[in-house]
């Protein structure tokens, strides 16, 4: 289908970032926004059916995007999964978000991951006048990255991530030819397992995790331009598992995020926010840590620059899963606030998730109507780590 506004605003926004260089600026909007944002759309409709949760949550073939520690706990020797997620469904078809996953456990201690994704932002035709023959574009992301992760004890792993990005959103102009911005990114990571602990009607485990995603360089599509910050995000999550029987276990638990990118504020004074305020040409390294106090109303505005949400995952010997989760974002920060269900399906070595996203802000997510899929495949030897 070919588009010519829609898809062009979406290019626009994700590319700038925020109104740089705008007169009409609104001084007191402070939404933190960065380039390449798809890198932060859940992939995988299990962490999306728990409303984009992953960090705490048990191994599967999607960790490599949420928390690569967990591999080194994963039950099966090797896995991969493969996912498709339509963007903006509701009014086009042919903006998505694919993602291929694999990993390999080594051995007792130590696995690898790696995944690719592709965000495609549809066909957009390009013309100055009705009658004038378009110039057609398909403007794309895409990213690959590889992990290590390693067990430092018997119940905690740390992993390394490496990630290369490329954004190839510029569009072509009658004076210059376009070309795609890259640079890399490092994840850090770590995941807690407990043992299995007995209370009085039922045994449990505690599952803790954290992720420092996506740390490097700024993304810039010319020596002109605007320089965009990578969307370095700090995850925090916990979870407790009910195991209620040998069949039946609940999981449920709370996690919190927050870009690790600069606040837009007005530092000259000049009544805009743009780019040549300051936290505009902050590097990437002073950026992660000016972001935990530099918004201009105090520790009351950086409290806001935290998502949190909640999910519970209910299986049945392994081989039925239903899932449930709230997310929510301040609303002078974005207000993203949103419901999500979700089922899985096993048979042998084969996985079926499934999610769906309900809307409950007025602020509406462009997935908002969108059934999203994922299919695993598991192989190989299996470890008793229960």
């Amino acid at each position: 289908m070919k588009k010519i506004l829609l898809p062009l605003l979406i290019t626009l926004i994700t590319i700038n970032g925020f109104a740089q260089d705008d007169p009409n600026s609104n001084i007191d909007q402070r939404v933190i926004t960065t380039g390449v944002p798809f890198m932060l759309i859940a992939a995988d409709a299990r962490s999306a059916g728990m409303a984009d949760m992953g960090v705490w949550t048990s191994s599967d073939a999607f960790s490599q995007q949420w928390n690569p520690a967990k591999y080194a706990f994963a039950l099966s020797k090797q896995g991969v999964g493969v996912t498709y997620t339509p963007y903006l469904s509701n009014l086009v078809n042919d903006i998505f978000l694919g993602n291929i996953t694999y990993y390999n456990r080594l051995n007792e201690r130590s696995a690898v991951g790696a995944s690719f994704r592709y965000f495609s932002n549809g066909e957009i035709e390009l013309r100055q006048t009705a009658d004038q023959e378009p110039l057609l574009v398909k403007p794309n992301e895409l990213l690959f990255d590889v992990s290590y992760s390693l067990r430092l004890s018997e119940r905690f792993s740390m992993a390394v991530a490496g990630r290369y990005i490329r954004s190839d959103l510029k569009l072509q102009t009658a004076n210059e030819d376009a070309s795609a911005a890259s640079t890399f990114g490092v994840d850090i990571s770590g995941y807690y397992q407990s043992e299995e602990i007995a209370y009085d009607s039922f045994d449990g485990r505690w599952r803790l995790g954290f992720n420092f995603s996506n740390i490097g360089p700024k993304l810039k599509y010319d020596e002109t331009g605007q320089e965009n910050n990578l969307p370095t995000n700090m995850a925090l999550g916990g979870g407790f598992d009910f195991i209620l029987d040998e069949y039946n276990k609940v999981s449920a638990g709370l996690e919190v995020n927050k870009l690790l990118v600069p606040t837009p504020s007005d530092s000259n004074n000049d009544g805009t926010i743009n780019s040549q305020d300051d936290f505009a040409n902050e590097s990437f390294v002073s950026g992660i840590f000016s972001s935990f106090g530099d918004a201009p109303d105090g520790f009351s505005e950086e409290l806001k620059e935290f998502t949190w949400a909640l999910g519970a995952e209910y299986s049945y010997q392994d081989v039925f899963a239903f899932r449930a989760g709230y997310f929510n974002e301040s609303d002078e920060k974005g207000s993203r606030k949103f419901a999500s269900l979700g089922a899985g399906f096993k048979y042998t070595s084969i996985g079926i998730d499934l999610s769906y996203l309900f809307s409950t802000s007025q602020v509406v997510s462009p997935l908002e109507g969108t059934l999203r899929f994922g299919l695993t495949f598991n192989f190989g030897d299996e470890y008793d780590e229960y």
